[in-house]
């Protein structure tokens, strides 16, 4: 059995590794197939391919849109995206300028009450590595000034989407990203479903050409899994599954994989023209 992990981040958005490191140490976990999905930037891309070059490593290149629906938030995973193709590269440059506002509204909100820390401190937590700005990032920045004990009290206190300093960021609707996703010669998968908008979602999705549900991932339950499986069988969608790993602090990579046999529609999928 070959294994595969399609949902993995690197410092290029949220992660705790560079690219490289990622192919290392997928590598390293017996891994077969690896997909680099980043938060909205396709900037770890070049590095990943080139690490796993001549390896025993496939690189599927990926990208993780944050898009919306309503009040949702929804986050897209497209798959086989071209690097070069211009509404991906539109997308990256409209997405990471409103992420680095959006982090520095959180860092004015803070420092608003009594929080010591500015946005050198996230940019320094970010590493020089990394495109996408993200709560994480602020979280570190905070842990690093001794603002708060741990990422977790960070969130509870301050980020979290009902935190003091949490601010909503513009995303376009999901079925832009879903468009951009396919024009930029890719497949869109929805990641990490919430079982209750997806029940109420899901047909409309299709609609705009949604082609696979992530449905196996580590904190999934199991009849939920059952639940996104059956449906994506019932619409002709890809039934695909990550790890969504950020790095070592939460657990290894290769604890969590899924049998590439059950995602082989998808790997061998021929990009969009």
């Amino acid at each position: 059995m070959k294994r595969a992990d399609l949902h993995i981040h690197t410092r290029a958005s949220d992660g705790e590794l560079s690219p490289a490191e990622v192919v290392n140490a997928a590598v390293a976990a017996r891994l077969d197939v690896i997909a680099i999905t980043d938060h909205d930037t396709i900037g770890g891309l070049a590095e990943a391919l080139e690490a796993a070059r001549g390896g025993p490593v496939r690189v599927v290149t990926g990208v993780e849109v944050s898009s919306r629906q309503g009040e949702d938030e929804i986050h897209i995973l497209g798959y086989h995206v071209a690097p070069d193709a211009a509404p991906l590269l539109a997308h990256e440059h409209g997405a990471l300028g409103r992420r680095q506002e959006r982090a520095r509204e959180m860092v004015r909100r803070l420092q608003g009450m009594g929080v010591t820390v500015d946005y050198e401190d996230v940019m320094r937590a970010a590493g020089t590595d990394a495109r996408a700005i993200g709560r994480p990032h602020v979280a570190r920045a905070l842990v690093a000034r001794g603002a708060v004990r741990s990422m977790h009290e960070a969130f509870d206190r301050y980020l979290g989407d009902a935190g003091s300093a949490f601010v909503m960021t513009l995303l376009p609707p999901v079925r832009d990203a879903i468009e951009m996703i396919r024009a930029s010669g890719g497949y869109a998968v929805w990641a990490h479903p919430d079982p209750v908008i997806f029940e109420r979602e899901i047909h409309n999705f299709a609609e705009y050409g949604l082609a696979g549900i992530e449905c196996f991932r580590p904190n999934t339950p199991a009849n939920d899994a059952k639940r996104y499986r059956a449906v994506a069988r019932e619409l002709g969608l890809w039934a695909t599954g990550g790890s969504d790993w950020h790095g070592p602090h939460r657990n290894r990579l290769g604890d969590f994989y899924i049998d590439a046999e059950e995602v082989r529609g998808l790997l061998d999928a021929v990009p969009h023209d």
